[in-house]
């Protein structure tokens, strides 16, 4: 946008305005029947007025942009090989009600609630670390000792929260909002871990596993026990890579 064209013209309306203004003082001036002093006093004041009107939206468009200063410092606490395979994503909508009653000196009743959008997507896969199996060179197979459980791998969570009620001695604290996040996403975890996603992944592993043995000539004994281990799926709320993000607040 060009400032200083929209300044000229801002001006030059002021000019104009103080000439249309001058002229209809000298007008006034010379009617009897109206106080020439007061006409002349209300009208250099809204001249002044007009003229700081004007140079404070000047001073307004043309002020120098607004300079922002951001650092940040990235420590790398560990850094570790692993063999995690994803064989599963899912996606879930969980609507989270949150609400909590208290009492103001221990009688006036006090009641803060939310309503929680909680918008995750979970990795579900496997890793290969914890897989133990016996090959067979001269029969060509390769047989599965111990498979373990799909794992939740990761998940991205985004908050939305709605219809945010509170009352002036029980606001919502960052605690309370923390914790609020906190059991959405157990909620959904929770749903995961009884959706059809680990079988979905236990299918696509075995699949995989299959197709990759038989590239090279082997056939994979006890694929049942890939099977066998959608039933139960693990979770470790440390080891497990979380990005969440909210969103916004209504």
């Amino acid at each position: 946008m060009n400032f200083k064209k929209y300044k000229i013209m801002f001006w030059s309306a002021g000019i104009l305005i103080a000439l249309f203004l001058a002229y209809f003082l000298y007008q006034m001036t010379q009617s009897e029947s109206i106080n020439s002093m007061m006409t002349l006093i209300m009208l250099l004041l809204g001249l002044v007025l007009g003229g700081i009107i004007a140079f404070l939206i000047s001073n307004k468009m043309s002020a120098a942009p607004v300079v922002i200063t951001e650092s940040s410092h990235t420590i790398a606490e560990s850094m570790r090989k692993v063999f995690k395979v994803v064989s599963a994503e899912g996606h879930f909508n969980e609507i989270y009600n949150y609400e909590e009653t208290t009492k103001i000196f221990n009688f006036i009743p006090s009641k803060k609630k939310a309503l929680v959008i909680v918008q995750a997507k979970v990795l579900v896969g496997y890793d290969f670390e914890k897989f133990q199996w016996e090959v067979d060179e001269v029969n060509r197979k390769v047989k599965l000792l111990n498979f373990p459980a799909p794992q939740i791998i990761s998940t991205e969570t985004d908050y939305k929260y709605y219809n945010i009620e509170e009352q002036f001695f029980n606001l919502f604290s960052k605690d309370d909002l923390a914790k609020i996040q906190q059991n959405g996403k157990r909620q959904v975890i929770e749903a995961a871990k009884k959706s059809h996603l680990p079988e979905v992944a236990a299918e696509q592993m075995r699949t995989l596993l299959t197709e990759l043995l038989a590239g090279k000539n082997f056939f994979l004994e006890n694929a049942n026990a890939i099977s066998e281990s959608k039933n139960q799926i693990e979770y470790n709320s440390i080891n497990i890579t979380d990005t969440s993000q909210t969103k916004a607040i209504l």
